[in-house]
């Protein structure tokens, strides 16, 4: 199929000889959101909906625009209000509205999970909805549909998953046992901990003391408790962290000031400015300990969370309530990258949702610092759009190999291959046209859609050191 390839023969031949050289080549995963229990336990998915719908907040969100509310798509709730549990009224519901899907990734996305993972090529509508969902709901069942199994069908070399500090790991350690432990890994996600403002901080601060047995009432000793889960998520199998700040600020306070402003947050007295001053600091302070335990750090900025007050009160964090933001990047990382930005030991991938920073600033910096990758487009902007805005924005400044590959940033699990094969199809396009125009031998492209596809993300995150 020659879908999302460029209109003009000659680049779109071109296209088809390039992508026939990375569509086989293993999938990287190096950032998702994946429950390690759906592959620990390996239990089949329950039903299409559960697979399709409640989990998956670019498909919630879209309905949830047209008023319906997300209590009817099965999403939980935390206040205690009644959820919809019939999958098949879920499922339902989502068909008498797939329209209002045409154009968006989603519905790409989607679409090829139907065909390719289950065989199904009847377009979603009211009058399909039944036959589909009972054609996938007896796939479920069957032993070549479970969690694992898929795993190997879409050739998944690594899958990372996402954790707070506070997690114990308990799916990762079962995976281990199963000898699963290098094929899907964790990743540090500390926000929980550095964020003042998000509700119950001083609560999960003090958590993090008892499941270290640290004494956290010190800002050292809270230091220390953060390095002791690094190194458990390091034995886990991580090679990065994961931030995802509302800005990009970066600060360095000495120590004293640094356990002043941890002091007032756990006395409960930070304000607005204390809390972005504290993550702030919390981010050099990670770059550090990287340069100390070799882990990556991704960067995912700029986004307003929990816009929908509704939403969050109803079904709390996470349930696509959050919108982008513009965000500062020069300014806002110069004191990290002043520090550390020339440092071989550190290692930073950097995501935005304000693509009007491509060129202006994140492809130049990109272009200066050797500790500075330049991440995927994120979740608003993984589309094919998206994608390809991408390439044309930051190549001509920060080249390919300051990129740092595909991430396709999912809860999704099925969704994993379909995302990978857009973005193999858009680079295919785009260095074509690069071919077709003389700007670069076939040869060179050939090599840099296999770097794209897959040697790239495996360098960057630190993938390819021996377990």
């Amino acid at each position: 199929m020659t879908h999302l390839f460029p209109s003009d023969p000659t680049q779109r031949q071109i296209a088809g000889e390039l992508y026939e050289l990375a569509k086989d080549l293993p999938l990287i995963s190096p950032h998702g959101h994946v429950d390690p229990a759906l592959l620990a336990d390996d239990t089949p998915f329950p039903d299409p909906a559960r697979l399709f719908v409640v989990p998956d907040h670019y498909v919630t969100r879209m309905l949830a625009s047209q008023g319906i509310p997300q209590s009817r798509l099965g999403v939980p709730s935390v206040d205690g209000s009644e959820v919809e549990t019939d999958g098949r009224a879920i499922w339902r519901l989502l068909a008498a509205n797939w329209k209002l899907f045409r154009g968006t990734p989603s519905r790409l996305w989607t679409e090829k999970v139907f065909s390719e993972v289950f065989g199904v090529d009847s377009t979603l509508s009211e009058v399909t909805a039944d036959a589909i969902y009972d054609e996938i709901s007896g796939k479920l069942n069957q032993p070549e549909f479970r969690p694992r199994a898929l795993f190997t069908r879409f050739n998944i070399e690594v899958l990372a998953t996402t954790e707070s500090p506070l997690d114990e790991l308990t799916s990762h350690a079962k995976l281990a046992a199963d000898g699963w432990g290098s094929r899907v890994i964790t990743t540090f996600r500390p926000d929980d901990l550095v964020d003042p403002e998000w509700a119950g901080w001083q609560n999960r601060v003090a958590a993090l003391g008892e499941l270290t047995g640290t004494d956290v009432g010190t800002y050292s000793g809270f230091l220390a408790a953060l390095r002791s889960r690094r190194e458990r998520f390091i034995a886990a199998g991580a090679t990065s962290s994961d931030h995802g700040h509302p800005t990009a600020a970066t600060l360095v306070l000495d120590d004293g000031e640094a356990a002043v402003l941890y002091r007032k947050a756990l006395g409960g007295g930070a304000d607005a400015r204390d809390a972005e001053a504290f993550r702030a600091h919390m981010l050099v302070e990670f770059a550090r300990m990287s340069l100390d335990d070799g882990l990556v750090m991704q960067l995912h900025p700029g986004s307003v969370r929990n816009h929908s007050l509704s939403l969050h009160h109803r079904h709390g964090r996470d349930v696509g309530g959050d919108i982008p933001s513009a965000t500062e990047y020069v300014r806002g990382l110069r004191p990290l990258l002043d520090a550390y930005g020339d440092d071989p030991r550190l290692r930073i991938v950097l995501y935005t949702l304000d693509e009007t920073t491509f060129t202006r600033e994140l492809a130049p910096l990109a272009g200066v610092y050797p500790a500075l990758y330049l991440g995927a487009p994120w979740w608003f902007l993984d589309s094919p759009e998206g994608l390809r805005r991408f390439r044309e924005a930051v190549t001509e400044t920060a080249g390919f190999y300051n990129t740092a590959g595909f991430a396709d940033d999912t809860r999704a699990f099925c969704s994993i291959p379909a995302r990978h094969d857009v973005a193999r199809r858009v680079d295919a396009g785009f260095l074509a046209r690069l071919v077709a125009e003389g700007r670069l031998p076939l040869d060179e492209a050939a090599e840099t859609i296999a770097d794209l596809a897959y040697h790239l993300p495996k360098r960057v995150f630190r993938l390819d050191r021996p377990a």
